[in-house]
């Protein structure tokens, strides 16, 4: 029998053309890793992390997430149910604990019949967090439906998938998001928020249309209405389960969840037509449905940017600044067979100050390696392994050009790392249990920014929010100051 798996997939707009990367592609495994167990009253945690100080505030999570969820579902998980984590994502790639490939834009998974909870560690504490909020909550559906008097694993199948993913992103991220929030606006600004019915196309992204739907229904019944609504939903479908439930049809619910959320959101849309500002540079037109990443060089003519144009793999393509115009590729996941992936969730390209060449962090061998391009002849410069430091993203090129600048996950940690080119040497700069993230020089050099959560590290509790703040880097003392900013708020991407 076919496994069923649940993923966590982060970001909307990545789905497809991320699964359309690995077209013709095998599960590759390059490494061994020497899994250790570490027992909490709850979970059995595999794991080769080699950090017991983080690897216990894991167990705490997950143990206050277990606690949270159980408030809902009324339910138990079996003791020492597993919990899977890899150190990084490209380690994860390589998992053997499910059929089919974890592609590049999957968080996390869990599997139904061991009730295994696998996922990689990311660069952030707040991700890492959602991660096993939302994991979590599938092995108690799983655990709930399952096991179940009148229900069993055949009775999953009439779960929407809207249903059990927006559950999860409900219960690990609660009712308020500005994911969501953003999608919302833009359907009902658009004339275009569906029907409950219409959530099965696969157009309306089911982790933020879901989860906006049991937002409403809980806000308007309680949480005391997810168990029933979910049981009867597994046992009928959604259409009886809403009649036994909540005592209306679902064309009479569809009503009053889109009059709901149109009455929230009309007030922040323009009467006309919202007008974009600015002019669409690259669009469907002249290249993809989904172009991501931009990076403009420093002498202004060209951007580079992540498009699906080519349909079978998500590739790093150039255009001309001023009219769009798509001068080239400079790495295909055709073209680079070395490569296995590029790692641009946790990341973006960046421009050397001669903007000639283009430095990515792709996927090779079960590291990540940084990629060095002559951005208009796609040629490859030159491909750099750390062995020390074998997962990091957000590159960031020195004014100088005698440096990258790179946020390095090493053992679950993130800090700030320094390549130099000359000395060919790896130099850490931060060593701190908070991540720091999306690193940029100041144009002349002196300073760097970045984003980090270094001010939320006391004082949280285990599920709760973790925010980031922009911090600053002397480059000379090494000094960081935090700027106080939006408290209360995300800031990220200081450029």
């Amino acid at each position: 029998m076919k496994k069923i798996i649940i993923g966590l997939l982060l970001l909307s707009a990545y789905i497809l053309p991320l699964e359309a990367q690995y077209f013709g592609r095998n599960k590759p495994n390059y490494e061994k890793f020497d899994f250790k167990v570490k027992a909490s009253p709850t979970f059995d945690i595999y794991s080769y992390l080699d950090n017991p100080k983080l690897l216990d505030g894991i167990a705490a999570r997950a143990e206050e997430w277990s606690r949270l969820h159980q408030l809902i579902f009324k339910d138990t998980l079996k003791p020492e149910n597993p919990m899977v984590i890899y150190n990084n994502h490209a380690d994860f790639q390589q998992t053997n604990t499910i059929q089919g490939r974890a592609s590049i834009g999957t968080g996390g998974v869990t599997e139904a019949f061991k009730n295994r909870v696998i996922f990689p560690l990311s660069l952030t504490n707040a991700q890492d967090n959602h991660v096993i909020g939302h994991e979590l909550v599938h092995a108690f559906q799983y655990h709930l439906i399952i096991n179940g008097d009148s229900t069993n694993l055949k009775n999953l199948s009439n779960l929407p998938l809207w249903m059990v993913e927006g559950l999860a992103e409900y219960l690990s991220i609660g009712a308020k998001d500005a994911h969501t929030s953003m999608w919302l606006r833009d359907a009902v600004a658009n004339d275009d928020f569906p029907t409950i019915k219409d959530l099965q196309n696969p157009k309306y992204f089911p982790y933020r249309y879901g989860q906006a739907f049991w937002a409403f229904v809980a806000g308007w019944k309680g949480d005391d209405i997810i168990r029933p609504l979910f049981e009867e939903t597994a046992k009928y479908g959604f259409e009886e389960a809403s009649k036994r439930v909540l005592g209306i049809s679902v064309k009479e619910l569809s009503k009053l969840w889109i009059a709901n959320v149109q009455q929230h959101y009309k007030p922040y849309i323009d009467t006309e037509r919202e007008k974009i500002p600015g002019r669409k540079l690259v669009g469907e037109k002249n290249a993809g449905s989904m172009n991501i990443s931009p990076a403009i060089s420093p002498n202004g003519k060209y951007i580079a940017f992540l498009s699906e144009k080519s349909i079978f793999s998500t590739d790093i393509f150039i255009a001309d600044a001023r009219n769009g115009k798509i001068l080239g590729k400079i790495s295909s996941a055709v073209r680079d067979g070395h490569l296995d992936d590029y790692n641009f969730f946790e990341s973006t390209g960046t421009w050397a100050p001669d903007s000639e060449r283009f430095a990515f962090v792709g996927v090779s061998k079960g590291d990540n390696v940084l990629v060095i391009k002559d951005a208009l002849k796609g040629k490859t410069l030159e491909t750099i392994r750390f062995p020390e430091l074998p997962a990091f993203g957000n590159p960031a090129w020195s004014p100088d050009g005698k440096t990258i600048i790179l946020s390095g996950l090493k053992e679950g940690q993130t800090d700030l790392y320094a390549y130099h080119f000359k000395s060919g040497k790896l130099e850490q700069l931060t060593d701190s249990p908070a991540a720091e993230i999306q690193p940029a020089f100041s144009h002349d050099g002196s300073t760097l920014v970045f984003a980090s959560d270094a001010l939320q590290m006391n004082g949280h509790t285990q599920t709760g929010d973790w925010h980031f703040n922009i911090a600053v880097m002397d480059m000379a003392s090494g000094k960081i100051d935090y700027l106080p900013l939006f408290e209360g708020a995300d800031n990220l991407n200081p450029l």
